[in-house]
């Protein structure tokens, strides 16, 4: 008896990989808890946000994992909310700039710079000049994003077409 090969359908493919891209984002902020979180952050799961160069479901899954990952993580309610925003925002970005791989790391690492450190000065009342937390989250997300994400994309690049149907939705 032959097997028939089944595919997903579109939009489950994509709630699919949108809950793996989470579900990893968020395990890895756990993991390396006492890093991701705090004045001077380095979150190593802010990788994964060139993964919208990919598939646009990477937008709505790192949405969700940070979200997810702030909660579980004990922040604050502003950095829960500002910080899931400015990765959204980052996310998304990253997509509109999906054409060209050496841009999708600026937004997530500019929209973190911009947004994260007036939280961290007035949410959690860290003391020091707000241009200090822009410097520390700056390094942390050029670390991140546009070292270790540009690694991981440049080895997710090889393995595109068995990993990802390249969306263009």
């Amino acid at each position: 008896m032959k097997r028939e090969k089944r595919s997903l359908s579109g939009g489950t493919q994509k709630m699919t990989e949108a809950a793996l891209i989470a579900a990893l984002y968020v395990a890895l902020t756990l993991m390396f808890e006492p890093i991701s979180f705090g004045p001077i952050q380095f979150r190593i799961s802010e990788m994964f946000c060139v993964l919208p160069y990919f598939t646009p479901a990477a937008v709505p899954g790192l949405f969700a994992g940070c979200l997810l990952g702030n909660v579980l993580g004990g922040a604050m309610l502003p950095d829960i909310v500002f910080g899931s925003l400015a990765t959204l925002l980052g996310a998304a970005g990253s997509y509109m700039l999906r054409g060209n791989k050496y841009l999708v790391c600026l937004p997530p690492i500019l929209a973190n710079m911009l947004i994260i450190p007036p939280v961290l000065k007035y949410a959690y009342h860290f003391e020091g000049a707000l241009s200090f937390f822009v410097l520390t989250v700056g390094i942390g997300e050029l670390l991140a994003v546009g070292v270790i994400g540009n690694i991981l994309l440049a080895i997710l690049e090889k393995y595109k077409a068995l990993l990802f149907k390249r969306q263009e939705s």
